[in-house]
């Protein structure tokens, strides 16, 4: 989900408003009737107390009001001596209000019984200003702000905490600044820098769309923000006839002696994320150690070291591995063995298959990430933390946490793969060239285990991919095989003789390696997201200290059914 500026959205309304059947008043209700929906679906109250200014996003407040009327008691408040003063379609919508609003004309208003009984609900929705307004708040409004903050209910914001400037990427309590302090918030269209950035609250963020097409409207943040949405693209339904085979083989290889749960975890995290088949190749000391994890797992024994890790040798067996499977897990439990760190870079080197790289497997490439661009993997995907990014690129992790952003696209064009860097608000920076950011996730997932179980998330979710694509197949030893038809081949022929028609074939060809790329990376940023979810039903089911990484495997269907709610209801979370 595109992180849009206040230009960029209005932009996007403008279009929507143009399209037959457009109108502002439309999107004003589809705006107000999300209000409610965002409301009852995050909070338990019997009275709530809508705050509007004079502008839309009073608007949204007051069709909000009037939806929610209709299950709970609602009170009104306008910040204006009349509707003479509301905005053309704010005074539309307090026209079909069926109460009679509280007219708050000036500062000395506010403090009347009427408005201290209102502000006394269970819920107070905040509707004073929204997108488009630039501090600092002034008069009347920064006196209703500061009567809001000074309630005791809930207090949820429509579009934004009213105060904050969409635009900014700072924190906004920071400073001190008069905006509202709200337990949740709902906005429209497309989430703004200030949602993402501005640390607004701890509560619920969602978007609704209202009908809005954003993805149409030019990008200048180039962010996006990951949701159910991803997630939603990702995993869609499965068909009634589905077999094993739709879903794709995963093999994971890793683990080391005293290390078996890392492969283990990272396995079973691919079956629950959906993979039809996972086989988890590991040293034979501990085969017996990680078939017993789950009678699910299919496991090969490697040649190994006399220290118990994965052998140089092991790489004859390995290639005889890939056929059949559609994408490889390397690295978790691998440890650094110099002889399990050749293995690792001939295999970077040479496998064709989506891959997966983690843990160890980075380590292997410490100080020398520029010989992952020589990979022969058709989608490379690094999961580094700071610390193996910063080993990665030859930086300190200062540096790497110090602009994480562009460590994150640094490192994906050296690579020329998909980067994953984990931490609070992981970066996804994709092949493609799109960066993401993810807000699910919580410092519940700071122990051991919780990285090997994403990469078994995104093995499963590159494999539901890969698997409808031909398998890989080891050559036969026959004549090599006739180079895979491209665009230019099937539009123009073998030979196009038009150098005019033959760019435009590359460039088509260019554009759909570009679309698979981003589908591609969709599959990536689903399983961060996924992720991180189960680790907020995990957190809230225990208690952040007390979370394993094998719990996270058991609040995973939490997280896929979120996502479908979202989808349905097409109100779409940012964080939960």
């Amino acid at each position: 989900m595109r992180i849009l500026t206040c230009d960029e959205v209005r932009q996007a309304e403008h279009e929507a408003i143009r399209r037959p059947g457009g109108s502002t008043l439309v999107l004003m209700e589809r705006a107000g009737h999300a209000v409610a929906q965002f409301c009852l679906a995050n909070f338990k109250f019997g009275s709530v107390c809508v705050v509007c200014g004079k502008g839309n996003n009073g608007g949204d407040g007051l069709v909000a009001a009037e939806a929610l009327r209709q299950s709970v008691d609602v009170s009104v408040i306008i910040l204006a001596k009349d509707a003479g003063e509301l905005s053309a379609d704010a005074a539309a919508m307090c026209s079909r209000l069926g109460l009679e609003p509280i007219w708050i004309p000036s500062e000395a208003d506010l403090a009347n019984d009427a408005v201290r009984d209102a502000l006394a609900s269970d819920l107070i929705l905040d509707a004073i200003v929204g997108t488009g307004f630039k501090p600092p708040l002034r008069g009347l409004a920064k006196a209703a702000v500061a009567a809001i903050n000074n309630a005791l209910g809930a207090v949820v914001s429509v579009d934004l905490p009213s105060g904050v400037d969409a635009d900014s990427k700072s924190p906004v309590h920071a400073d001190g600044a008069d905006v509202v302090f709200c337990h949740g918030i709902v906005t429209f269209i497309a989430p703004k820098p200030a949602h993402v950035f501005g640390e607004l609250t701890r509560g619920p963020i969602a978007v609704s769309e209202i009908g809005v097409q954003p993805v149409l409207t030019s990008n200048q943040t180039g962010l996006e923000v990951i949701s159910g949405r991803e997630v939603g693209i990702a995993f869609p339904p499965r068909p009634n006839d589905a077999h094993k085979g739709l879903f794709g083989h995963v093999l994971v290889i890793g683990g080391s002696l005293g290390k078996a749960g890392a492969p283990g975890l990272a396995g079973i995290a691919a079956l629950r994320a959906g993979a039809g088949l996972v086989t988890v190749a590991c040293p034979k000391a501990i085969q017996a150690t990680v078939a017993g994890f789950a009678p699910e797992l299919m496991t090969e024994g490697l040649p190994e070291t006399d220290k118990g890790t994965i052998a140089l040798a092991a790489g004859a067996r390995v290639n005889q591995l890939l056929e059949g499977k559609d994408v490889i897990v390397l690295g978790p439990g691998l440890s650094t063995n110099p002889q399990t760190s050749n293995f690792v870079r001939r295999l970077v080197a040479t496998c064709p298959l989506p891959l997966v790289l983690d843990a160890d497997g980075l380590n292997a490439f410490a100080g020398a990430c520029d010989k992952l661009k020589k990979s022969k993997s058709s989608m490379l995907v690094l999961t580094p933390h700071p610390g193996e990014a910063a080993r990665l690129l030859g930086e300190s992790t200062a540096d790497i946490q110090t602009d994480r952003q562009a460590a994150a696209r640094t490192l994906a064009e050296k690579t020329g793969s998909c980067v994953v860097l984990k931490g609070s608000r992981t970066i996804v920076a994709g092949a493609s060239g799109e960066m993401w950011i993810n807000l699910s996730g919580n410092p519940a997932l700071a122990k051991g285990g919780s990285g090997d179980v994403l990469s078994g998330i995104i093995g499963a979710a590159l494999a539901r991919r890969a698997a409808s694509a031909p398998r890989f197949q080891q050559p036969s030893g026959g004549p090599d095989p006739e180079p895979p038809k491209t665009w230019v081949h099937e539009i123009y022929g073998a030979d196009p003789g038009d150098k005019q028609r033959k760019f435009q074939a590359q460039q088509l060809q260019r554009n759909s390696a570009l679309a698979s790329a981003f589908l591609k990376d969709v599959s990536v940023v689903s399983a961060v997201h996924l992720h991180g979810l189960a680790g907020d039903f995990a957190r809230d089911m225990l208690h952040e200290n007390t979370v394993l990484a094998g719990d996270l495997l058991q609040h995973l269907a939490e997280a896929f059914r979120d996502c479908e709610l979202q989808m349905d209801k097409s109100l779409f979370y940012l964080q939960e």
